[in-house]
């Protein structure tokens, strides 16, 4: 997620014309039908919600610069989540392909694309820009300690258990992950927020010169946001339906895996975030980097495992969480690497460099299984 400590919004402008007027295109578009109008209805269907998508999150930290912490981490939260599941579900719904998996496969994606692909290019950019970077290493510490609990938990403990053959959990089991997930989740955002805020501040050279924060937005500004957040993610929402069977076709037609699914699912939703923890990287302030990439991934399991994990009880769908054996050692080299990477408080390109080798081994495993 973003900074908790310091949501931030432009300077120039708290609402730019563009945030404003994307979200209502989607809708349109919809309504419209565009998705069904051939290639070119497909792809501008899919543009405009990459759209509302970005125009989401930026209406959210307009909203969280108002309300502060933490409950302003809360609000970016839950937006990136409402995303995530609606993407999801919208393919879950469609009901090709192996649809149990999918939710698995986006959360994987999504740690192995934070912990690996946005961590690793950090590091790069950072270290060739400015040799050596510094953070603080108890937040840092802190957040993969709740990741790796989280990571493990939702995605290798179902390998385990035996109350259901396969890898699933049985739905008792399920609600006990969910429940764990929040609490675990809810713990972090308290110490990162509250508890102790001192172990995600800046620090270090670079970071002792951080950029100048705007002022929080009006009322009237924050109204507005709020509104046209609600008015994006529906958007998002309803343009994921249309498209979604647009996208496994696409992917099935291209012989590709389904689990390619997941990734690009993945890779849409944390798309804002990774552009925003590259800049932080590239302005020598690392721990801005990583308070945004370990925060989005400790949300995408404790928000999205949770609320899937809910609907699958309801709805009665089956849910596979358990990774594969492939899977469980690409996780647990992640894990490793980020420990030895990241436990000095101090990088260089050598780790960056690391971290996308076995990004690049993840992507090519997931085309080529």
């Amino acid at each position: 997620m973003a900074e908790s400590a310091k949501p931030h919004t432009p300077a120039h402008s708290v609402l730019p014309l563009w945030a404003l007027v994307v979200p209502f295109l989607g809708i349109g578009s919809y309504l419209a039908h565009l998705s069904y109008l051939g290639l070119a209805g497909v792809i501008g269907a899919a543009v405009i919600m990459m759209g509302c998508v970005l125009a989401a999150v930026h209406h959210a930290e307009v909203v969280a610069h108002r309300v502060g912490e933490p409950f302003g981490t809360l609000v970016l939260a839950i937006a990136v989540t409402i995303i995530e599941v609606s993407l999801i579900v919208s393919l879950m719904l469609s009901g090709s392909g192996d649809t149990a998996t999918l939710a698995r496969d986006t959360v994987f994606a999504a740690i192995m694309i934070i912990m690996n692909g946005i961590v690793g290019i950090c590091l790069l950019v950072g270290g060739v820009r400015h040799h050596e970077q510094r953070f603080v290493l108890k937040g840092v510490s802190s957040a993969l300690c709740v990741l790796a609990a989280m990571a493990s938990l939702s995605l290798v403990l179902p390998n385990f258990t035996s109350s259901v053959p396969g890898p699933f959990f049985s739905p008792s089991q399920l609600i006990f992950v969910a429940v764990v997930s929040l609490i675990l989740y809810g713990a972090f955002v308290l110490v990162q927020t509250v508890r102790h805020r001192d172990y995600f501040l800046p620090s270090g050279e670079g970071d002792l010169k951080p950029d100048a924060h705007a002022e929080p937005p009006t009322l009237k500004e924050t109204l507005i946001a709020f509104g046209v957040l609600i008015v994006a993610l529906a958007g998002v929402v309803l343009l994921a339906k249309s498209l979604s069977p647009h996208v496994e076709k696409a992917v099935v037609g291209a012989g590709l895996p389904l689990a390619v699914v997941g990734v690009l699912i993945a890779a849409l939703v944390l798309a804002p975030e990774s552009l925003s923890a590259i800049k932080a990287a590239r302005r020598n302030r690392l721990q801005t980097s990583l308070n945004l990439a370990l925060g989005s991934a400790l949300a995408t399991i404790g928000l999205t495992i949770p609320a899937v994990a809910v609907l699958s009880v309801i709805m009665g769908w089956p849910l596979s969480l358990g990774l594969d054996t492939k899977s469980m050692v690409l996780l647990l080299l992640s894990f490793v690497v980020s420990i030895f990477s990241l436990g000095t408080g101090r990088t260089t390109v050598l780790q960056g460099v690391t971290h996308l080798v076995i990004f690049a081994t993840y992507l090519f495993v997931t085309v080529v299984p």
